[in-house]
């Protein structure tokens, strides 16, 4: 008998989520049977995640009404003692932000055998070895010292393996994946549903899929169910869906891909802004054993790299987690040591930290960055004021509180937030922003003080399609209207294609290939290039 003929693994029956009386989640229905992968599709603020939270009811003060029936019980009338046993055991959990999901205070890996010892009761031994296997399977390199690591010693896909490893621990009967490949490479989500895709065959695990990744739902999912301002519009096979949606916001989010609109500079006189000459970037390790109590070891994370950044351009670097990209990035902002020459507008790091604070502060001022995630790069206790202007008060100390203010709104209204749109604006806090709005927060922080580069890590890998498509044109707009130069960090092949005019390409810390967009996405050289392509494809 297939799954799709058999008895719902999960049946979810009317369900209604609200908040002090404001219901936000309306009425939804859909199935999940054993082995199926159902995909949950929508933008920011569609209900799709608050749904699925709901289930184990994870989230606080929330008022749920209706059935969720797993394997004959009612998930939502459970006693709380029955649904504790439920969690992570039968149903498990991949939340979307991994920085905020693992305990800063332990290593992955004491975190993941942990869930062996509470729900199969091994020996802290036998979870240690389990911990170091999961993580190995999830594709993180050097799994027995990764294991070692805290969360903040990751990269941002290294955490979200962690995070896939501990939810798949002791193998659920029905696994919530919220966002689950959103900090991962093309050939690494690869590996992920591959690894998804063996333990349901394995033991029937089901999926409900949470994501904004239309990519992901084509190749993963057997069903799709989009919802759309807390209802689910249109649900049905994927193919079916893809081929001929019928609702107007499913047609919507199917052509959200990005779109180049970006200008092909002039070439200038100038030098370039942005040089690296045989760069080498090296973080000190512990070696094993009693030789650690005498030396450290070393892992080099960028290998002499050589790349040039003109005015008004978008230089894509773009490679697996892992490769030396966001170490790339952190070096040309002045955050890490280094080898090797840097220069930004012809200027070496090396020189302005010899030179003290003035010229330390003069080079900051031309580089700016924009990071991955914005829930956790603006700060909750700062009003959006305080956060604009913080570089404001630091670069232009001799501005008043009346002109610093004009700046601050002259700066959100650049990135599309004004006062008319939202009352209160410079008072408000950015929990009360969707994250495409927090982007946009994080993108006017760092115009304000007029940057000649801003660097871009991952600008829209937590973003759903349609705000990612948004975020994307908003900055093709600033580059042309401002001249900036980008330095972009990205595994997404689309937005390199959108944005990049030149390309570097990185592997293990190498750069293995560079060249024009053109070069590398139509004809590229390198078997490892190819093998991204072909993963994104």
């Amino acid at each position: 008998m297939s799954s799709l003929d058999a008895t719902p693994l999960l049946q979810v029956q009317d369900l209604r989520i609200a908040f002090d009386g404001h219901e936000l989640v309306h009425g939804i229905s859909f199935d999940i049977r054993p082995g199926e992968k159902l995909a949950l599709v929508g933008e920011s603020g569609s209900g799709k995640s608050i749904s699925a939270m709901s289930l184990l009811r994870l989230v606080a003060d929330a008022e749920v009404r209706g059935r969720a029936t797993f394997e004959g019980r009612d998930l939502l009338a459970l006693p709380e003692r029955e649904l504790r046993a439920v969690r992570g055991q039968d149903i498990a959990m991949i939340f979307q932000e991994p920085m905020t999901a693992l305990n800063p205070l332990y290593t992955v890996g004491h975190q993941i055998a942990e869930v062996f010892q509470l729900k199969k009761g091994l020996s802290r031994r036998e979870a240690w070895a389990k911990a170091v296997d999961r993580l190995r399977e999830t594709g993180i390199p050097e799994p027995e010292r990764r294991a070692h690591a805290y969360p903040h010693q990751l990269s941002g896909g290294q955490r979200q393996r962690a995070m896939i490893a501990m939810a798949l621990a002791v193998e659920p009967r029905l696994l919530l994946a919220d966002e689950p490949t959103t900090a991962l490479d093309v050939t690494l989500r690869q590996q992920i549903l591959e690894l998804l895709a063996e333990l349901q065959r394995k033991n029937g695990m089901a999926v409900l899929l949470i994501t904004h990744d239309l990519h992901l739902v084509r190749k993963f999912a057997d069903r799709v169910a989009v919802m759309e301002h807390g209802h689910v519009v249109e649900q049905g096979a994927v193919a079916d869906i893809f081929a001929a949606p019928s609702h107007p916001y499913t047609r919507k989010l199917l052509d959200s891909r990005p779109v180049r609109e970006v200008a092909e500079p002039v070439p200038a006189a100038r030098q370039p802004l942005l040089q690296g000459g045989d760069l080498r970037v090296a973080y000190p390790i512990q070696k094993p054993g009693i030789r650690g109590w005498f030396s450290k070891g070393e892992f080099v994370a960028v290998k002499g790299a050589d790349f040039a950044l003109g005015s008004g351009r978008t230089l894509g670097v773009i490679g697996e987690s892992g490769s030396g990209k966001s170490t790339l990035a952190l070096a040309v902002l002045g955050l890490v040591r280094h080898q090797g020459e840097l220069l930004v507008d012809g200027v070496s790091w090396r020189t302005a930290n010899q030179a003290g604070h003035a010229a330390q502060k003069a080079l900051r001022r031309k580089v700016q960055v924009v990071f991955q995630d914005p829930y956790s790069s603006l700060s909750p206790r700062m009003t959006i004021e305080e956060i604009v202007s913080e570089g404001l008060r630091f670069h232009e100390t001799d501005l008043g509180p009346a002109e610093r203010a004009q700046r601050v709104i002259d700066a959100l209204a650049e990135v599309g937030l004004t006062e008319e749109r939202f009352p209160g604006l410079l008072s408000r806090y950015p929990h009360e922003f969707s994250g495409g709005q927090r982007q946009r927060l994080a993108i006017a922080r760092a115009l304000i003080i007029r940057p000649e580069v801003l660097v871009l890590d991952e600008p829209t890998s937590a973003l759903d399609v349609t705000i990612q498509k948004q975020v994307l044109s908003l900055l093709q707009r600033l580059q042309r209207e401002l001249g900036l130069s980008y330095l972009l960090i990205t595994h997404d092949v689309d937005v390199i294609r959108a944005m990049a005019h030149d390309v570097l390409v990185m592997k293990d810390g190498d750069i293995v290939e560079h060249g024009t967009v053109e070069q590398i996405l139509e004809a590229p050289a390198h078997s490892y290039t190819q093998r991204l392509l072909a993963a994104a494809a």
